[in-house]
């Protein structure tokens, strides 16, 4: 198949341009402003003294995450949700809680709750890579101002996930679709993985063909590189943000 150029003329293997903000909102305990190409996400970190109906009595927390999208976020206005819940987003904000969980040692939380909010300002492919990847600086941030106050004992958050996108486009493997990319692709799959380079979760499926062993492992690559860029950019905007409380 004839390969083309892709729509900002990046390489194969080439992120857009990232950007990290840390303390966005300065009401939050943990907060920043993600942008990944056009997609711009805010993520928010709160800290709550109370536990779940399921968990009260423990002594271990929870964190919970809840994802949304501002009606001017996509080209045609997205409507607000009402009494009926968006499937697509309860499927994204348990992706994301599931990502971060995965790092955080409950134990040393204590009877709290971690609210994570990521709300999407702008569309334009991977806003739920880029709300994990956000999601975990201000989780970091509000953990560390958490651990100074004596809220959390240390060591609450253990490690650091970040997401990445790739996908099979035009028959060869790429790192990062952005909106129109993903809408064409022929395979689309979302990678979380820790600081160590462990998966916390892969979801990929065929969007107009099957693929094989040799194009998911180049899809793999792909992401794992994508990913140290990312994880990267997290430990610097964590490290600014850490400076600001």
């Amino acid at each position: 198949m004839a390969s083309r150029r892709r729509n900002d003329k990046r390489r194969d293997g080439e992120l857009r341009p990232v950007r990290i903000t840390p303390g966005f909102l300065g009401a939050a305990d943990g907060s920043c402003l993600i942008e990944i190409g056009r997609t711009r996400v805010i993520c928010t970190a709160s800290i709550s003294e109370e536990l779940p109906r399921w968990r009260m009595g423990e002594q271990a927390g929870w964190l919970t995450a809840e994802y949304g999208m501002l009606p001017a976020s996509t080209h045609q206005r997205k409507s607000r949700p009402t009494i009926k819940p968006d499937g697509r987003l309860v499927e994204i904000q348990r992706l994301i809680g599931r990502s971060l969980r995965s790092v955080v040692n409950f134990e040393r939380l204590g009877p709290r709750t971690v609210y994570l909010d990521c709300d999407v300002l702008e569309a334009d492919g991977g806003t739920r890579t880029a709300s994990i990847t956000g999601g975990q600086v201000a989780l970091s941030i509000a953990a560390g101002r958490a651990v100074r106050d004596g809220r959390f004992r240390s060591g609450a958050v253990g490690g650091i996930v970040a997401a990445v996108s790739v996908g099979m486009l035009d028959g060869r493997a790429v790192l990062d679709l952005d909106y129109g990319e993903d809408s064409r692709a022929e395979v689309d799959m979302n990678v979380v993985m820790t600081n160590a380079g462990k998966y916390v979760e892969v979801q990929g499926a065929s969007e107009a063909r099957p693929f094989g062993d040799e194009d998911l492992q180049a899809m793999l690559r792909l992401a794992r590189g994508g990913i140290r860029k990312l994880l990267s950019r997290q430990r610097q905007a964590i490290a600014d943000g850490l400076k600001k409380i």
